[in-house]
Parts: C-alpha cells; sequence; structure tokens
C-alpha cells in the first residue's frame, strides 16, 4: 500500500505519519511507502519505519506539482493541507489559493490520471463550515452557511469531494474536525488556536493571554483522536456515505470558561492563575461567528468514530502524549 499525506509536515500530518511508521500497516495491509508533502520540507521522522518515506516540498496552488504528486498511484490520500482560519480571513487571495484551488488540483489531478485509478481521499474540513443563527443542537442536516472565508473554502472543498465520489473519479470521506486542542508547539494563525494556548503555555509554566471572553463555545477533540479519525476514515466502507460524503467528528462541546475549569481540576489553581485575560475586538468578533451549541454527531459514531468525553480527558491527553505524565508548571 501507497500512502500520501499533504501536509505532512504539520502537526496532525506528523503524528499520522508517526502512527503509520509504528505500526506499518493500514486496514491490515502492509504499507509500501508513504509521502509527506508539505509546502515547507517536512521533517524527517524519528520513529524507525519498515517501509520507505519520501519528504517532498510541493506547492499545490500549482497544477503540475499536485499532479506529480500523484503520479505514483497512491492508494490512500490524506489531504491535510489548508491556510488556517486567521490566516484565511487576513490573506483572501492567499486562503482561496491553497484552500480551494489546492484542492481542485489534487481532485484534477487524480481524475486526468484515469486508468481505473480510484484512491481513497481523506479530506479534513472543518467545524468553520457551520454558520448561525443554530438551533439548539446541530446535525450533518444543518444547512452549511459559513460566516468566514475559511469556513466558505472548506465547504465549498466539500462539494467538489462529493461531486468527484459521485461521478466515480474517487472514494472521499470528509471529516468536520473539530478544534484540535490541546495542539503541541508553538501558536499558530488560526483563531482557534486561543482555545489551546490558554492551556498549553500554563501547563509548563508560562503565562498565556486569553484574548475573548470566557463565553466563547467551541467543540474539541484531542491530536489523538484526530489521528484516530483519518486512520478509521482510511478504511470504512463508505457505501452508508452515500453521496454526502462530509461529516462533523465527535467532539466535546465546551466554553472557554469550561476549558479554565476543567485545567483547574487537572492541574491546580497555581496554573490557571497563568492566564490574564486580555480581550482582542478582532478575535472576539471571529468567535461570535461561531458560537457554536452543541453537535448530534450519531451518523459519525455509527461509522465507528471516537473521542474524549470531557475536557479532563483532552487535558490529560496532552500531559500523557507530550508532557511524558507531568506538568512541569508546578515545578517553576
Amino acid at each position: 500500500m501507497k500512502i500520501l499525506i499533504i501536509g505532512g509536515g504539520g502537526m496532525v500530518g506528523q503524528k499520522l505519519a508517526h502512527n503509520l511508521a509504528r505500526t506499518g500497516k493500514l486496514n491490515n495491509q502492509a504499507i509500501k511507502e508513504i509521502t509527506l508533502a508539505d509546502a515547507f520540507a517536512p521533517p524527517a521522522l524519528s520513529t524507525p519505519a519498515s517501509f520507505e518515506i519520501s519528504l517532498v516540498t510541493a506547492d499545490i496552488t500549482n497544477a503540475d506539482i499536485a499532479s506529480s504528486l500523484i503520479s505514483n498511484k497512491p492508494d490512500v490520500i490524506f489531504h491535510l493541507a489548508a491556510v488556517v482560519s486567521g490566516e484565511a480571513e487576513a490573506n483572501f487571495e492567499k486562503g482561496y489559493s491553497v484552500n480551494l484551488d489546492g484542492m481542485r488540483n489534487i481532485l484534477e489531478a487524480i481524475r486526468l490520471t484515469g486508468n481505473g485509478y480510484k484512491p481513497r481521499l481523506v479530506f479534513t474540513s472543518s467545524v468553520a463550515v457551520y454558520g448561525g443563527p443554530y438551533p439548539d443542537v446541530i446535525d450533518d442536516d444543518f444547512q452549511l452557511q459559513p460566516r468566514t472565508s475559511y469556513g466558505i473554502q472548506k465547504a465549498m472543498s466539500e462539494l467538489l469531494l462529493n461531486d468527484y465520489s459521485r461521478r466515480g473519479f474517487v472514494d472521499g470521506v470528509g471529516l468536520r474536525l473539530p478544534t484540535i486542542c490541546v495542539r503541541p508547539g508553538k501558536p499558530n494563525k488560526a483563531a482557534s488556536g486561543l482555545f489551546s494556548n490558554i492551556l498549553r503555555e500554563p501547563l509548563v509554566g508560562i503565562e498565556a493571554v486569553l484574548p475573548a471572553s470566557k463565553s466563547a463555545t467551541n467543540i474539541f477533540a484531542s491530536p489523538r483522536s484526530a489521528v484516530g479519525f483519518l486512520l478509521n476514515a482510511a478504511t470504512l466502507d463508505t457505501a452508508p456515505l452515500g453521496d454526502r460524503r462530509s461529516m462533523m467528528m465527535p467532539g466535546v462541546w465546551g466554553t472557554v470558561g469550561d476549558e479554565i475549569d476543567a485545567l483547574r481540576r487537572v492541574a491546580g489553581d497555581k496554573i490557571v492563575a497563568l492566564i490574564k485575560h486580555e480581550p482582542d475586538p478582532a478575535v472576539e468578533k471571529m468567535l461570535s461567528n461561531w458560537n457554536f451549541p452543541n453537535f448530534s454527531t450519531d451518523r459519525a459514531k455509527a461509522l465507528g468514530f471516537r473521542c474524549e468525553s470531557t475536557l479532563d480527558e483532552i487535558i490529560q491527553v496532552h500531559i500523557d502524549d507530550e508532557l511524558g505524565g507531568k506538568i512541569p508548571g508546578l515545578n517553576t
């Protein structure tokens, strides 16, 4: 089996690649090679693998480069690459070029390969495809009316995935990811980054700025769950999806205040005291476009997608996976 991870240099792409390197299999088939492609040179994996791993710098906004990624006919393609929400809002042209044109280029490269080539394409969409006003609970039948450029780009890509799958060019699965939290590493330009920042930095003894109200809502899943979503999407029977190829993934709904309460339960008052509230009108305006209610994800759960059940669990996953099971901030 040959696997291509577009966006393989990013956090989720790297965690997915490490998982595949450890197991050596996908859907009980031995992996022959993995290609990690990204706009910037992907880092080499520290996890030993029994198969070849290629690192490719590739700009998918270039149709020829996108075609070159598909030329060896990977069996499974994970399309994780994107300009994140805050940057897509700040740079209109770049957001559409990467998030929409890049998706179209990949799909066209697959279609034009022909000769019966029909890979599984797992596409990471986003909770940002939704927009208010909301009912008390959203399900997959709720009309998409995103209120950010990023959300609109993801929704348009979902429609492309539906159509190319309907026409038999690709076997697509779209995952509307919750906010992935707690993201390791440094803050990125995603507006949703604050939901990780206010947990990650205090846990290692660093002050974190909270630029939004404690009433801001979101839905969360850990990086560990995100990898699980991708692996399940790569192997599930897509017949039950019909022509609606995208679905909301399970997550834990909560407010910023709920996050802080969970952090207090897991790590204590000393850690929570490192969060400083400094409102930023621009961030608050973007978050007001989300302000999500709860989600019904019965469709995804019926297909085997699972995640944590509490914010406390999500924080503990970060401590276990990224901090060696300890809280460094308690010793500072």
